[in-house]
Order: C-alpha cells, then structure tokens, then sequence
C-alpha cells in the first residue's frame, strides 16, 4: 500500500464517519426545527460524497449536477440563517459561513477540474477556499483545547459535550475538505 492509498484510507474514514455523525444528529437529535435537519442532511450528504472522493475522483457524478446542488447547498445556509431569525442576522451570517464555504469548495472541485481557462484564477479561488477551511478548522479543532487544558483562557467555552463532538466533527471535516481539495489541485 502506497503513502497516497494511506491517505486516501483515512480520509474514507474520516470522511465516513463524520457522514454517520452527521445522519445520528439529524435523526435523533431533538432540534427545534426543520432548519437544523436540513443542515445535518447536507452535512450527511456532502460527507458521503468526500468519502468516496479520493479513491473515484469527480468523474463518477456528472459535473453539472455537482455543481448545482452544492451551489444551492452554499445559498441554503446563509439563506435559513436570515430567515431563521434566531438572533442577530449578522451572528447567524457568521455561524454558518464555514458551511458555506465547504458546500463551495464541493461545487468549486468540479469547476476546478473541468475547462477552467484561466489557471492563476482558478488558483486564486482554490486558495481562497483552502485557507478559509483551514482557518474554521483550526478554531474549530482548538476551541476547547483551555478546558482541556484546565485553564481558564476563554470564558466562552462550553461545557457540554455535544458542543464540542460537533465542534471536533465540523472541525475534523473542513480539515479533510481542504486535504482534498489540495490533493486534486
């Protein structure tokens, strides 16, 4: 087994893991509305797709479709944040923008591969994306790392588990989304 098939194996893991965590929240989770099962679904969904991604590539699923439904996919996030009005229409905004961009990244792959003409834009653009994955990634991997620590660096930590399994899982995903987009690039 090669490094790449080693790699390729663990973000299948990865990638299918957080597909089943993502369908455990959204079938047994008690959440206040459709709002928050419609997020876990396509979290499910886009997970599933990663999953297989490393070993079949973008030419299995047509381009088109791809790129469709994880465009609409980036649009529902921010659009249910504004109409879901719990709170601030900015902080919703910013809550769900990491979301917005992995469902991006997902419709950007595609693009990427396809008849992009301009190669230092599409660069521009895969970059662009990565780093902001990475950077959601990292606070979202390190958040709780005070409390595990025992100190008490940051008031805002929550104590409760659920917060942070879904901050390690949407933190682990968006780590693996820019594996993977790099990987292909």
């Amino acid at each position: 087994m090669s490094a790449t098939d080693v790699v390729h194996v663990m973000l299948t893991v990865l990638f299918a893991a957080s597909a089943v965590y993502a369908l455990r929240q959204a079938v047994l989770r008690r959440s206040p509305g459709w709002r928050d099962r419609g997020d876990q679904l396509l979290h499910t969904v886009m997970a599933s797709a990663m999953a297989v991604m490393p070993w079949h590539g973008l030419g299995e699923v047509p381009a088109r479709g791809q790129v469709v439904f994880f465009a609409a996919a980036a649009v529902w996030f921010p659009l249910t944040a504004v109409l879901g009005r719990r709170g601030p229409v900015s902080v919703g905004l910013v809550r769900s923008s990491p979301y917005a961009v992995g469902m991006l990244a997902m419709a950007w792959m595609p693009v990427r591969h396809g008849s992009v003409a301009d190669m230092r834009t599409a660069d521009l653009v895969t970059g662009a994306l990565t780093l902001c994955l990475l950077a959601y990634a990292l606070r979202s991997l390190t958040r709780d790392m005070p409390r595990l620590l025992g100190t008490s660096a940051d008031a805002g930590i929550s104590a409760d588990i659920g917060g942070a399994c879904d901050r390690f899982w949407h933190g682990s995903t968006a780590m693996g989304t820019a594996i993977v987009l790099l990987m292909h690039h």
